[in-house]
């Protein structure tokens, strides 16, 4: 795979870029906004990471001007600032998904696979099915053999990031961040009590467990093996 890392901060895009070529990507490198954005829109990228604050051409208008001119690239935005309205700011602005910083760079990776690993937004399906588990995104609905769920909507939102990444590790601090806007765990069992919970209502009363822990990660969604 190809990536894309545009970052004023030579260090922090050395070691983004160093530890993604240790993983055997192809990696370009751009110090500025404007030239990153010449590389995005002329090269053939897999996924691009940019920095919100860089000097002249900001990451925000790297992204605005890639989306106008119709590349879908998934784009990972590393930002400094942790403030909710910050975040949106990113993701309106047509970002995939973002980290603050500092980060960790083994979340940094699992989430350029997760953004590489999604379909289109116009290919997502309102629907998940795994086992005899089935999320109603659209109706805002959740069975399991049949049998309606009856969860709070905090509870559903939990358990629709788990499925729309079913069989795929989902750590906490995407959870904190998608969930309830927080980069830091305000306290330090929320996303456990809230899973402690969700697994009461899926996987109680019935012969396998689909809410799996994986010890120093998160959760995974997955019939079991």
């Amino acid at each position: 795979m190809r990536m894309l890392i545009i970052d004023d901060d030579a260090r922090t895009r050395g070691f983004v870029a160093e530890g993604l070529r240790q993983q055997g990507q192809t990696v370009d490198e751009a110090g500025d906004g404007g030239a990153g954005l010449h590389m995005a829109l002329d090269g053939d990228y897999d996924a691009i990471v940019v920095d919100r604050m860089m000097p002249g051409l900001s990451g925000l208008d790297v992204v605005r001007s890639m989306r106008t001119s119709g590349l879908k690239t998934p784009v990972l935005m590393l930002t400094a600032l942790g403030a909710v309205d910050d975040r949106v700011d990113g993701l309106n602005a047509g970002a995939d998904d973002y980290l603050v910083k500092p980060f960790a760079f083994s979340e940094l990776s699992a989430r350029i696979q997760a953004l590489i690993r999604r379909p289109p937004l116009a290919e997502r399906s309102p629907l998940h099915v795994i086992g005899d588990l089935t999320v109603d995104v659209a109706a805002h609905r959740a069975t399991r053999a049949g049998r309606v769920l009856d969860l709070t909507p905090h509870e559903f939102k939990l358990l629709e990031r788990l499925a729309r990444n079913a069989g795929q590790a989902v750590t906490r601090t995407m959870l904190l961040e998608s969930l309830w806007g927080f980069h830091f765990d305000p306290r330090a069992n929320l996303i456990d009590a809230h899973i402690s919970r969700l697994r009461t209502k899926v996987d109680r009363g019935f012969e396998s467990d689909l809410i799996q822990t994986i010890r120093g990660v998160g959760y995974v969604l997955k019939q079991p093996d």
